[in-house]
């Protein structure tokens, strides 16, 4: 049963666990923000997107920032203790360290367990949603990461350029589109204006252009005579694949490990178990009863060091047909150098 004493350390706990647990969670939050910060800034983020996305990065760090809050909130609570003499009372009245640390010993085994629970059950599907809302913040709006003037590469395989955009950054003019994937051939877009969206599935980027030109050229990379083709357009249609920015696909993480719980890891090493055991079985079956034709010697029989011969001249390694040459040169070379 607990006493008073153990109340009193509780209560001297409690308040600097909460505090620090909240400290480390914010730090660690702040971490992810600022890893992701050039992906996050400038996308036009409503407030309940930022909220949720705050809450989720929270909630995936909290089984990280619960040993710092427990460590640090420790070393505070006995301090305070000390500082106000009532560790030296305790002391004086007999007690000994484990007894009024004991409370403590306790609280700590409770908090393993919410986290091995909050780790197995809710982590995971917020990892999963987190991954799945952090891939849409990316590919939201790529419009806004298109500025003025400037040339944006981060699409693979083309080079764009515009010239000015309206205020809602779908209209746009003086576009300039270079492919980049034809080496020393160049095909290049150019337009007045256009219109920037992308696609309802948020897998492609989508330019409408007026008004504009069309370079291309077609042949050969390791020849000169190339075809060269000019082509005027009223309206044409640019479809922009933005495989570039799925950093963190959702659907395609969904089996990473830390996105399942004990037991679907369980039901995975058992699948994996299993495959492994029909692999095995089948490789007895197929490849084992033609081993037995395939008896190769060992290398190391064959080899008898008895046998070999030691060397003590320079003819025993040289070829009977270079022998007379190599020794001849030899021998030219030492009297050249006598005399």
């Amino acid at each position: 049963m607990f006493k008073k004493l153990d109340i009193l350390i509780l209560r001297a706990f409690i308040a600097p666990f909460l505090a620090a647990l909240t400290i480390c969670i914010f730090v660690l939050t702040m971490q992810f923000f600022w890893l992701y910060i050039d992906d996050l800034v400038g996308k036009g983020l409503d407030l309940l997107t930022i909220l949720e996305l705050v809450g989720l990065v929270s909630v995936t760090t909290f089984t990280t920032a619960l040993p710092l809050a427990l460590l640090f909130s420790s070393i505070m609570t006995f301090g305070n203790l000390g500082e106000s003499f009532e560790l030296v009372a305790i002391k004086a009245a007999g007690i000994p360290l484990i007894r009024f640390m004991r409370p403590l010993f306790i609280f700590a085994l409770f908090l393993a367990g919410v986290a091995f629970l909050f780790s197995n059950n809710i982590i995971p599907v917020s990892q999963m949603k987190l991954t799945n809302l952090k891939y849409d913040i990316i590919v939201a709006k790529p419009a806004i990461d298109l500025k003025e003037g400037v040339f944006y590469d981060k699409i693979d395989g083309y080079v764009i350029k515009l010239g000015k955009k309206e205020s809602n950054d779908s209209v746009i003019h003086n576009i300039v589109i270079f492919e980049k994937r034809f080496a020393l051939q160049d095909n290049y877009l150019i337009a007045e204006s256009g219109i920037m969206r992308v696609s309802p599935d948020k897998k492609f980027l989508e330019f409408i252009l007026h008004n504009g030109w069309r370079y291309q050229e077609r042949g050969l990379r390791s020849t000169t005579n190339t075809e060269f083709t000019r082509l005027y357009f009223k309206e044409y249609k640019k479809v922009f694949d933005l495989k570039s920015f799925q950093v963190n696909k959702g659907n395609d993480n969904i089996y990473d490990p830390k996105m399942l719980s004990v037991r679907q890891l369980n039901k995975a090493i058992d699948s994996i178990s299993n495959m492994d055991s029909f692999f095995v079985k089948r490789l007895t079956q197929e490849v084992v009863p033609y081993l037995r034709f395939m008896q190769y010697k060992d290398s190391l029989a064959l080899f008898n060091s008895r046998s070999v011969s030691p060397v003590t001249s320079m003819r025993q390694i040289i070829p009977d047909s270079m022998a007379n040459s190599v020794v001849g040169i030899c021998q030219f070379s030492v009297w050249k150098y006598k005399k």
